[in-house]
C-alpha cells in the first residue's frame, strides 16, 4: 500500500518568464503515459503565460509548480482550500521550496506516482480583512506605505494592544517567511516547525516596538490608518487588492503540503547554503589563517 494516493490529475502553476519548456514537455509526456489530464491554474500576481488548458483545482490533483520558490509559494496558496500536494520544479537554480530540478522531473514524478515521497507540512497564515474575501499567505503578510507618506497601524494580540506604529509598515511572517522580508527588516528567524508568527515593524518612526513573536494560539489584529497617499497590501511578495481598515491574522498549522524527497530538515543549513546567514568576519579570517598555515 503506497504511503500517498496516486494523483488523479495534474494541475500546474507556471512562472511567467523562466524557461519551462523542457520541464513542461517532460510533464506532458509523463501525464500521457499515465493517462492523466493537465490543467493550468490562474493565480494572482504578475502576468500569466498560458501553456495548458485552464482549470480549477480538484480533490486528488497533484499541483506542479514550474519556476522557482516564488512560483511554489503561489502554488501553495492555491492549494490551501483543497490541500493538494505541491511539487516544486526548479527551472533555474534550486531553491528552498523546489524539490527537484527540471532534469530530474521524470524520476520525481515516477516516485510521486507510487507514493514514494515525504510530505512537508507547512502552516499558512489566514488573512481575514474586514468586508473583503479571506486570503492565505505562506511566507508573509505586509502592510506597506505608498508614496512619501507614512502608514499608521495599531497592532493587537488577542485584542490586547501591542503598539501603535508609524513608518513604512509591518510584516507578519510565518516561520518559513521569517527568513525573507521580516529578517531583512531586523526580525528574528524562526526555525522550521515553530508554531508562531513574528510581527516586524518596518522603519518605525520613533517609539519602541521590537519584533514580537506570537504563538499559534493567538490572533494578530492590524488596524490601518493610512496617510493621504494610502497603503498597499502584499502577500508572499505580490501586491494584493485586499485593501481594508482592519485585518485579523491567524496561523493554521499543517495547512499546505509540499512534496519532498528524503529526510526533512529544520531549514538552517539551507539558510547557510544560500548565504542568508553568514559567520562573523573575525571567524572567517581565523579560518583563512589556519588554511594558509596548512599549505
Amino acid at each position: 500500500m503506497p504511503a500517498h494516493p496516486q494523483p488523479a490529475r495534474v494541475a500546474i502553476v507556471v512562472h511567467p518568464t523562466r524557461p519551462v519548456t523542457s520541464a513542461l514537455e517532460t510533464l506532458e509526456r509523463w501525464a500521457r503515459e499515465h493517462g492523466l489530464d493537465i490543467v493550468q491554474l490562474q493565480v494572482a500576481g504578475g502576468p500569466v503565460r498560458q501553456v495548458s488548458p485552464r482549470g480549477e483545482l480538484e480533490p486528488g490533483d497533484l499541483l506542479v509548480a514550474l519556476g522557482g520558490d516564488g512560483t511554489v509559494l503561489s502554488a501553495l496558496r492555491a492549494s490551501a482550500p483543497a490541500n493538494a500536494p505541491v511539487l516544486g520544479v526548479a527551472c533555474g537554480s534550486l531553491g528552498a521550496l523546489t524539490a527537484v530540478s527540471a532534469d530530474g522531473l521524470a524520476h520525481a514524478l515516477d516516485r510521486v506516482h507510487v507514493g514514494d515521497w515525504t510530505a512537508r507540512r507547512l502552516p499558512a497564515l489566514a488573512i481575514q480583512p474586514a468586508d473583503a474575501p479571506d486570503e492565505w499567505a505562506i511566507n508573509d503578510f505586509v502592510v506597506a506605505r505608498r508614496g512619501a507618506g507614512q502608514v499608521l497601524a495599531d497592532v493587537y494580540v488577542d485584542d490586547e494592544l501591542y503598539a501603535r506604529l508609524a513608518g513604512d509598515g509591518l510584516v507578519v511572517a510565518t516561520a518559513l517567511g521569517s527568513s525573507a522580508y521580516s529578517m531583512a527588516a531586523g526580525g528574528p528567524v524562526l526555525v522550521s516547525g515553530t508554531p508562531a508568527v513574528v510581527c516586524t515593524p518596518l522603519a518605525m518612526h520613533g517609539g519602541h516596538a521590537p519584533p514580537i513573536v506570537v504563538p499559534t494560539s493567538s490572533t494578530v489584529r492590524v488596524d490601518v490608518h493610512p496617510s493621504h497617499a494610502g497603503f498597499e497590501i502584499q502577500t508572499d511578495g505580490h501586491a494584493n487588492p485586499l485593501i481594508a481598515g482592519s485585518y485579523r491574522l491567524s496561523l493554521h498549522d499543517q495547512k499546505v503540503t509540499l512534496v519532498s524527497f528524503g529526510k526533512l530538515k529544520l531549514g538552517i543549513a539551507g539558510l547557510r547554503e544560500r548565504r542568508l546567514i553568514t559567520d562573523s568576519a573575525r571567524v572567517l579570517a581565523r579560518d583563512e589563517r589556519a588554511e594558509r598555515r596548512l599549505r
